[in-house]
């Protein structure tokens, strides 16, 4: 079975780049053409960058490596935390904050911070509190489970990073640079491809684009984890469920009893299955009915 088919990458829309008057030139080289001032993107050249990703994220995930999952727009969150849960790896879906690589020990520390709000809640200890420092209590665990809560089994630096828009999450890209993390984005035709280390071209606002991209590059992952001894894979899944198992209090703040939200809405890592890999034939690509017109030197 073949990673990806051109059909569904056109299907899905992942051939349609931005207006050309918002290219970046560095991008040259992955565009096809232009229709309708509408730059299209070359899909041999987004075949050929999902088989590289797609072996890479095997290799590194089978080393028991974590991948992170970053996509912040609102085309890509859903996405981002349903791929990234049914392999059982973190994920930034909110906010990227900034230091989360350069100042990860900080990080950390507000995730233990986390943890002693939940054990109030789960204790009722909550309770022995006046209500207005219940109130900020509460609110200062909302706002820290709304950033961080994607990353709590992030107890090490990643050993790659996958993202949607390379343009937006430009800070992100930058710190696992200089951390040394390998970036596997997603680029549209108005970003730059410079900085990525493995480069995907397509579309980075359909959300058939995207969905379509995460679920073979979180297949790539459990491919590989699927290589790892099963304790080792059982452990990956356990921890990432019990890190994001909810504890919340009732609507009554005079009750003295926390409520545990229910488990069916906890997303559960699904099985690790091998998939076999084959490269698809890039060279029937279908993109030849679109008119080719030589990419523009300059704007």
């Amino acid at each position: 079975m073949a990673i990806v088919h051109v059909d569904e990458l056109i299907e899905a829309g992942v051939h349609y780049g931005h207006r050309s008057s918002r290219w970046d030139p560095r991008m040259r080289s992955f565009i096809y053409g232009k229709r309708n001032l509408i730059h299209i993107i070359d899909l041999r050249e987004t075949v050929r960058g999902l088989i590289r990703a797609y072996r890479f994220l095997s290799k590194v995930s089978a080393q028991g490596s974590l991948i992170l999952f970053v996509g912040t727009k609102r085309q890509a969150q859903e996405s981002i935390q349903r791929e990234a849960a049914s392999c059982s790896m973190p994920y930034v879906s909110e906010r990227w904050i900034g230091g989360m690589f350069t100042n990860f020990r900080t990080i950390r520390s507000r995730l233990r911070r986390l943890e002693e709000l939940e054990d109030l809640l789960r204790t009722g200890e909550i309770h022995a509190y006046s209500k207005k420092r219940k109130s900020t209590l509460m609110r200062e665990l909302r706002k820290i489970r709304r950033n961080l809560s994607g990353i709590r089994t992030l107890n090490r630096m990643p050993g790659a990073m996958v993202v949607i828009d390379a343009h937006k999450e430009a800070t992100a890209i930058r710190e696992a640079r200089k951390m040394g993390v390998p970036v596997i984005a997603l680029v549209d035709t108005d970003s730059n491809p410079s900085p990525i280390d493995l480069v995907i071209p397509g579309n980075d606002d359909s959300v058939r684009a995207i969905d379509l991209i995460l679920a073979r590059l979180s297949q790539a992952v459990k491919e590989g984890l699927s290589q790892l001894p099963k304790d080792q894979v059982e452990k990956f899944q356990s921890d990432f469920i019990k890190a994001h198992e909810p504890v919340v209090m009732k609507e009554a703040m005079g009750s003295s009893t926390p409520v545990v939200a229910d488990t069916a809405k906890v997303v559960e890592a699904s099985p690790v299955e091998a998939a076999p890999v084959e490269a698809a034939p890039v060279e029937k690509a279908p993109v030849a009915e679109v008119p080719a017109e030589p990419a523009p030197s300059s704007e």
